[in-house]
């Protein structure tokens, strides 16, 4: 008796809506949500990024070579988080405001276009974080199939492999804000300070980074591997100039290897429950 892949699986799962925009990075999980849309509904699928004060540099390109790579039509649209007070604000809801921003412009594109959903690349990992854009998902009717089919993370990144999305390697790269401690106020002028030098640093080899923004302070966090890197005094002094360029006054490196969502750590379970 045939047992149904995983594969097979996310393919009738997503072939079962009839048509979709999916909500598209770039990044491995929308790769894969977009790579089994376009086998599973062709010309009925569509890959939408959102471009705004928030998306890192080179974030975009990245994200079209990924959908002509897997061969969906793709889009652009332009969201306007910073003209809703709450993501200025960068409360622990930010991420809220952001998608609700987002999937308010998908779903007046997906009804003035005929799309029968909106789909995410939310994965079953991700419930396990503080993810407050996933209630903004629910109030808008967002489906996630690879949070519905029980994906997490590793599993997304085998898939994507068996499928040979481009993507399927890549770190994860959230929005700009999430470079910003809770509490200290969103503005373009923030983000594109943190673009510019995170922007330095890969320019200098590194890959896997984060530049957290605190005033006149950034602080450098870089992945374990690269941290070794630094040791080095030439190279240490390479890194402090490239950030101090971009625009900061004061450089610290990290001595800690950077860990994705190390700013919700200090979120408690009750206030994860909200």
């Amino acid at each position: 008796m045939h047992t149904t892949t995983p594969l097979e699986a996310l393919t009738a799962r997503i072939g079962a809506v009839g048509s979709a925009v999916v909500a598209f990075s770039g990044g491995v999980d929308s790769s894969l949500v977009a790579a089994v849309a376009a086998r599973a509904l062709g010309p009925r699928a569509l890959a939408v990024t959102a471009v705004s004060s928030a998306l890192a540099t080179g974030e975009l390109e990245g994200a079209r070579a990924v959908a002509a790579s897997v061969g969906i039509a793709h889009e652009v649209v332009d969201t306007a988080e910073l003209a809703r007070e709450g993501y200025r604000r960068n409360d622990r809801f930010r991420c809220y405001h952001c998608k609700s921003e987002l999937y308010d412009r998908l779903d007046e594109l997906a009804a003035r276009r005929g799309y029968a959903a909106v789909l995410s690349g939310a994965n079953a990992d991700d419930t396990g974080d503080w993810r407050p854009g996933l209630r903004a998902a629910a109030e808008h009717g967002v489906r996630h199939p690879l949070l519905e089919a029980g994906l997490g993370k590793e599993a997304v990144r085998a898939l994507a492999r068996a499928l040979a999305v481009p993507s399927a390697e890549k770190p994860a790269s959230p929005c700009l804000a999430s470079r910003l401690p809770y509490g200290t106020p969103v503005s373009a002028a923030t983000l594109e300070r943190v673009d510019r030098a995170e922007l330095a640093l890969k320019r200098l080899g590194y890959e896997v980074l984060r530049v957290r923004h605190h005033g006149r302070l950034g602080r450098v966090q870089l992945a374990a591997e690269e941290l070794v890197r630094v040791g080095d005094p030439g190279e240490r002094a390479a890194v402090v100039a490239a950030v101090r360029a971009a625009g900061y006054d004061q450089v610290e490196i990290d001595e800690q290897p950077f860990r994705s969502g190390s700013l919700n750590l200090p979120i408690t379970p009750v206030e994860r429950s909200r």
